[in-house]
């Protein structure tokens, strides 16, 4: 009986809290339709997210352009919407600043990056003068990457061969040379990855090696040699010291391989998934642990759990779509909805219906508060140092945020301080109800006539320097529109008007989703009064 049990439940079986985390399409209505997604070939995400703003690369005529859309606009995209389109080649990857959700950059085949400027209420006209450009390479830019911890350091790395390093904030417009030219790659490079504090840059490259170098000085730490695994992408694991690459096997099955990154020579873990032919793109969550696996052509996303110990990969379950995806964006964790328990948001690019689907991953509870369990500190919005502290010699990590509704700036924590950030997030907490984000409680209590008097501390007051994401404060992916100045034009007051429309969509769906869980609950306490009423 023993052994028959042991059959049936393992021990290797192990509890999570995310085992149960399941895929959530948007409806129809909240996806952006009829977006002409470009008809590249090459394997890079396409698009790129943050709380203010989507962009994607696009299909055009004569040159390259990408498409700058606000994260409210869904529905039917005006074919006629206003591009940025200042490159003379298809633009081949875009990333925005992660310190700056008004900053964008990108970069073509005609062997230049640029660095744009986004106004604060989307592009109303078409964009073709950028704020930056960045002359250096001699063939065609494929990847870029910011540098996670420092402001105005961004890299990027073409078919020369050759991994850039640039330098923004200097006077030039037109940047010729790069602060560093690493030359230690002999075919062109697939992906780039840092690791959590920038001090370690991972590549993957065309004859599929891996390798680790130090992105200061260009320095060679480590690089496979391995020939069971021909790596495409690799990620860095954020703290766990490890790596993960997808690729393909000797016998040319889809594969993800484990490596420790101080030593190369072989991967920890393998696994082989499936005998399709589509790049597999990883994206990894250092919050939560969850790594997701989405193959280029699929419909679906697999999704697993990373642990420190053996055997480090913990498969969940895979997310299933008859829609398939020819890139992806994803949204930083400030921008999610920690009301209804997301914990991760794709943007699925579909190109057979000119089509980008949001697709939350939803971790599901009973409860309608704040989980403090699955929304640990998280990497924000502020830069940890400067360009010349990091040129000097200078590693910092992240500086962190909370995700709790009503935490501000003064949640914000440098990574590896002193600094106990759940004092003032418990102080604010207990001013707020819980899972309602700052704006609604302000208007709730406008309406009950406790409106809040008291203006926050000047020193708690974001910079007004310069047009930087910490002008606006966003709470659960919503912008906090009573901090934007009034419309001055008619297309601005027409931006206003739709992200009222869409707020109230929103709060008439969360009402809908209470109705509906109050029905559930009162069925269940209805059967169980019965069950008890026939004991």
């Amino acid at each position: 009986m023993w052994s028959v049990m042991s059959n049936l439940y393992p021990s290797s079986y192990r509890s999570s809290k995310y085992r149960h985390v399941f895929g959530k399409p948007a409806t129809k209505e909240n996806c952006y339709d009829g977006v002409p997604i470009t008809r590249s070939v090459h394997d890079n995400h396409l698009c790129t997210v943050n709380p203010r703003f989507i962009a994607v690369i696009t299909e055009c005529a004569g040159g390259g352009a990408f498409l700058v859309l606000s994260i409210n606009h869904t529905g039917k995209v005006d074919p006629h919407h206003p591009r940025v389109s200042g490159h003379r080649g298809n633009v081949l990857d875009i990333k925005w600043n992660l310190f700056n959700d008004f900053c964008i950059a990108s970069c073509s085949e005609d062997t230049t990056v640029k660095i744009w400027d986004i106004p604060e209420h989307g592009v109303l006209k078409n964009i073709t003068v950028p704020r930056k450009e960045l002359q250096g390479h001699s063939r065609r830019v494929g990847l870029i990457e910011w540098h996670p911890t420092a402001n105005n350091i961004i890299f990027s790395t073409g078919y020369d061969y050759q991994v850039m390093v640039w330098k923004l904030d200097v006077p030039e417009q037109v940047i010729k040379n790069p602060l560093r030219s690493i030359s230690v790659h002999s075919d062109v490079v697939l992906s780039m990855s840092f690791n959590t504090d920038g001090s370690r840059l991972a590549t993957s490259c065309k004859d599929k090696k891996i390798r680790v170098f130090d992105p200061r000085t260009g320095t060679l730490l480590q690089e496979t040699n391995c020939k069971s695994h021909k790596a495409n992408k690799v990620l860095f694991l954020g703290n766990l010291k490890m790596l993960l690459s997808t690729g393909n096997s000797r016998w040319n099955h889809r594969q993800i391989a484990l490596w420790d990154q101080e030593d190369l020579s072989q991967p920890s873990y393998s696994e082989d998934l499936d005998g399709s032919s589509g790049v597999l793109f990883p994206f990894y969550d250092p919050d939560t642990h969850m790594l997701y696996i989405a193959g280029k052509g699929d419909g679906n996303i697999r999704y697993y759990e990373i642990s420190p110990e053996k055997p480090y990969v913990h498969y969940l379950t895979e997310y299933r779509s008859f829609l398939p995806q020819k890139g992806m964006g994803v949204m930083p964790k400030r921008g999610l909805d920690v009301c209804s328990c997301e914990i991760f948001r794709f943007y699925k690019l579909v190109t057979i219906k000119s089509l980008i689907e949001p697709l939350s991953m939803i971790v599901p509870r009973r409860s309608e508060s704040y989980q403090e369990d699955i929304y640990p500190m998280t990497a924000g919005n502020k830069p940890s140092m400067t360009a010349d502290e990091w040129i000097g010699g200078l590693d910092k990590g992240p500086v962190m945020m909370s995700l709790r509704p009503g935490s501000k700036l003064d949640s914000y924590v440098e990574l590896g301080s002193g600094k106990d950030p759940t004092d003032s997030m418990e102080t604010q907490h207990s001013r707020s109800r819980p899972g309602l984000s700052l704006l609604i409680q302000e208007r709730l209590d406008a309406k009950e006539g406790n409106a809040r008097k008291e203006s926050p501390p000047t020193s708690l007051l974001p910079s007004t320097d310069e047009k930087s994401s910490s002008t606006t404060y966003v709470s659960n992916g919503q912008l906090d529109s009573m901090h934007c100045s009034p419309p001055k034009t008619e297309n601005e007051l027409r931006q206003m008007f739709y992200k009222q429309q869409e707020e109230i969509r929103r709060l008439k769906e969360q009402l809908n989703q209470k109705d509906v869980r109050i029905k559930q609950l009162e069925l269940e306490i209805k059967n169980v009064r019965n069950s008890q009423a026939n004991l």
